[in-house]
Formats: structure tokens, C-alpha cells, sequence
């Protein structure tokens, strides 16, 4: 196969596979969105889920976030790790978007990245699922498949996003960002999957794949 074809295959597959893409992190709104993606920083999205409704019970709006003491913010969400930058960030960013925007979340990618805590990545996941925008957020899942499947050399973030954008339409971007996530952790996981035994991997990778690890 081709990398078009491979890519083709995928994204074929993927739909079959998972036709309805429903966003991991539970929210309301591009601003609970917004933190939720936040908190998911090296924390799981299950875990995540577990926090945010004692969070967004406090304050769900960027007004009533601005409102709660760091302190307060920093323990409730404690359990998602890394909760002295986190909650310093949710704090801030919820005085900018009330002193530059008007206490809207922000729709452009620059305005995104400008606010405390919130990388490409971050951006990306709230272009995407929160205003519809495409974009292709490449995480630890996407990352990694996007190397076993050989559509991207893998050597960097930023390198994968650029070859999958060359690689798929830009309107399949929104759902097949979720789609490879879901088969990535469902399928194609890092311990579970050495390239060649999920269903995509055998069929992607190709014999010479195969012979190499096996040679191993």
C-alpha cells in the first residue's frame, strides 16, 4: 500500500468502526469544554469526568471561576494531578476571558494560545469540538498509531499533525481525530499491540513489518 492508501483504509475503516463520535470529557459548553481539556493534561478522561462535576458545581462560567480562591480550585482537582499549575491556570485564564473577551472563550487558535495553560493541543480540541472548526489534535494515542500505520514519520507532535492534515480531508478531521483515539484505546494500545496485531496494524503494516518484529 501507498501512505494515500494506507490513509484511505483508515479512514474508511475507523467510520465503519465508529460512526457516532461523541466527545470523551463530559462539558456543557466551550468554557467547560475549555477546562476539561485542560485537566486531562497527563490525566486520564475518566478520571477527569470524576472530577469536573464537583468543579463545575462551584463555578462552571468564566465569572464565577474568577471568583473562587486558587486554593479551592487546587484541591477539588487534586486527583488529576499537577494541580498547583493547573488550577493557577484555570484561575487566570478565567480573569483574561472576563478582561479581554468579554467572558467568552475565544474562537481563534492565536486568542486560545495566548490564555494561561491552554498549548496547541488544547486549542485544537476546542476548535474542534466546541465551534466545529476543523483541526486534527494529535495526542499520545494518535501519536503513536499515526507512526504504526506509517503515515507519519512519528520523529515529532508537530510533524504528525502536518502529515495527517496533508493526508485526510479537512472536513473528516473533527472525527477522525476521535475515531483514531477510540480505536487507539480500544485496539491499538501501547502494551496491547506490537504494529502488527490489531486489525488496522495487519493490514496497514505490511509483510516486511511483520517478518521484522517476529525476527526480534
Amino acid at each position: 500500500m501507498t501512505r494515500a492508501e494506507r490513509a484511505a483504509y483508515v479512514d474508511r475503516r475507523l467510520a465503519e468502526l465508529y460512526p457516532e463520535t461523541p466527545v470523551p470529557l463530559d462539558h456543557k459548553d466551550a468554557f467547560t469544554l475549555l477546562i476539561a481539556v485542560l485537566l486531562s493534561a497527563q490525566c486520564t478522561d475518566k478520571r477527569v469526568n470524576l472530577v469536573t462535576p464537583e468543579l463545575f458545581a462551584v463555578a462552571d462560567n468564566p465569572q464565577a471561576m474568577a471568583r473562587v480562591p486558587e486554593e479551592e480550585i487546587r484541591r477539588i482537582i487534586r486527583p488529576c494531578g499537577l494541580s498547583p499549575q493547573k488550577a493557577r491556570a484555570i484561575a487566570g485564564l478565567s480573569r483574561l476571558l472576563l478582561e479581554q473577551h468579554g467572558g467568552q472563550v475565544p474562537r481563534t487558535f492565536e486568542d486560545l494560545e495566548a490564555l494561561p495553560g491552554v498549548g496547541h493541543k488544547t486549542a485544537s480540541v476546542v476548535m474542534a469540538q466546541a465551534f466545529g472548526v476543523p483541526a486534527f489534535p494529535v495526542d499520545t494515542h494518535i501519536h503513536r498509531l499515526a507512526r504504526r500505520w506509517k503515515l507519519s514519520s512519528g520523529r515529532s507532535v508537530e510533524q504528525t499533525e502536518r502529515d495527517l492534515k496533508a493526508l485526510f480531508p479537512r472536513e473528516h478531521w473533527n472525527q477522525l481525530h476521535l475515531r483514531t483515539i477510540f480505536y487507539g484505546r480500544e485496539h491499538c494500545t501501547a502494551r496491547g499491540c506490537d504494529g502488527t496485531r490489531c486489525e488496522i496494524c495487519r493490514t496497514v503494516a505490511g509483510r516486511r513489518r511483520a517478518e521484522r518484529v517476529k525476527r526480534k
